[in-house]
């Protein structure tokens, strides 16, 4: 009678064991698959920026000077010729009065040296050279006058004032700038710089995406519009600007800005695109993907170019248009089956355990490992 049981026990272990495997064979990993797409052969190149106007323009004195009145805040629009700083005059004044008299002075040592000359009282060597003092003088008063007309500074043209970097009273040296002015008529820019390896890919022309902090969510096209050919001394950058294609949100002078530009060279030729979450089992540039085929996930090496944030590029491997395993991929093997899963939430089954065929429709993302075995009872 023991002998009977036992037997039986065997029998019904060996039943349940049979059916383990034979589910865990034929139960298929859900998972989430995607097209591979083709996309620039180099990485696109990303810097940050900042919006500007065209024609924005930094205002300044000629002369060093005190800061006699600045008439205007920030923000103020301001018509074209409008006085909007001006410094102090009196040391001014002083010189182009000075410069008035020596040249007033030149004129009639001049006028007295030809009545001299005349009369052969006086050499022409010294007459040539009381006409030279009266050209000097008189350059110096013309001097003189133009500096005095750039002792104020007047708007030129209609627009905004976007900063004002000094104060009334301030003793600022020659050509530090005091207001900066802009206006809207040649349209907003993004001022940025790039490095020389990033610059030599650039031409005129090269499309950009703009995206701000201000404006979340938000791309706004654009074009390059103006290539340094020369760095800047201080940062060894090379200064570009991108026009805006299209202005669908209001912009200010200062926004912050981030470029996304594909240069020209990279779109010369192409390569193969997948999602970063594709990629299984990395080494230096060589990895692997789960190609789909029929409801089986084939491994496939494939070679890595570069990584952005767009995707994985792969040189080799693959080709636009084929289904790679995206999420699950790291509960596959090779040749494991699949169900594609259609619902945003997807976990995979890993190898070798079982799942009823409802927990995989589902795709839940709950690993199940266990099986509905009522025939094991408690043996």
């Amino acid at each position: 009678m023991k002998t009977m049981l036992l037997l039986c026990g065997a029998l019904v272990i060996a039943g349940c064991t049979s059916h383990t495997k034979q589910a865990s064979v034929h139960t298929p990993t859900a998972v989430r698959v995607q097209s591979a797409t083709s996309g620039p052969a180099t990485p696109a190149i990303e810097t940050n920026g900042i919006v500007a106007t065209k024609d924005e323009m930094r205002l300044s004195f000629k002369v060093a000077g005190v800061i006699k009145a600045i008439s205007v805040e920030e923000g103020q629009a301001v018509k074209q010729g409008q006085k909007l700083a001006e410094i102090e005059l009196t040391e001014i004044d002083a010189q182009v009065a000075q410069a008035r008299a020596l040249q007033e002075k030149s004129e009639r040592d001049l006028a007295r040296g030809e009545r001299l000359y005349a009369d052969e009282v006086i050499s022409l060597e010294q007459l040539q050279d009381l006409r030279t003092q009266a050209s000097l003088q008189k350059a110096q008063l013309a001097g003189a006058e133009f500096n005095r007309g750039y002792s104020v500074i007047t708007a030129p043209h209609d627009g905004v004032v976007l900063r004002k970097l000094s104060q009334e009273r301030e003793l600022v040296p020659a050509g530090q700038p005091v207001l900066v002015v802009g206006g809207g008529n040649r349209g907003y820019i993004v001022r940025a710089a790039l490095s020389d390896r990033e610059v030599v890919q650039l031409k005129l022309g090269d499309p950009a995406e703009i995206r701000m902090d201000a404006y979340p969510g938000k791309s706004i096209s654009g074009t390059i519009s103006e290539i340094a050919n020369a760095a800047d001394e201080k940062s060894g950058m090379f200064p570009v600007e991108v026009r805006f294609d299209t202005v669908p949100v209001a912009l200010a002078s200062g926004l912050v800005a981030k470029l996304r530009v594909v240069p020209a060279s990279a779109r010369a030729s192409a390569l193969t695109y997948v999602p970063v979450s594709a990629i299984v089992e990395g080494d230096g540039n060589r990895a692997s993907v789960f190609v789909v085929d029929a409801d089986r996930a084939k491994r496939r090496d494939v070679r890595v170019a570069f990584i952005e944030s767009s995707g994985v590029a792969l040189s080799e491997g693959l080709k636009p248009g084929e289904q790679v395993v995206t999420d699950g991929a790291l509960y596959l093997q090779d040749n494991d089956q699949i169900a594609i899963a259609r619902e945003s939430a997807v976990g995979g089954t890993p190898p070798g355990s079982t799942a009823s065929p409802a927990a995989v429709a589902s795709s839940s993302g709950t690993r199940v490992s266990s099986l509905d075995c009522g025939t094991c009872g408690d043996k």
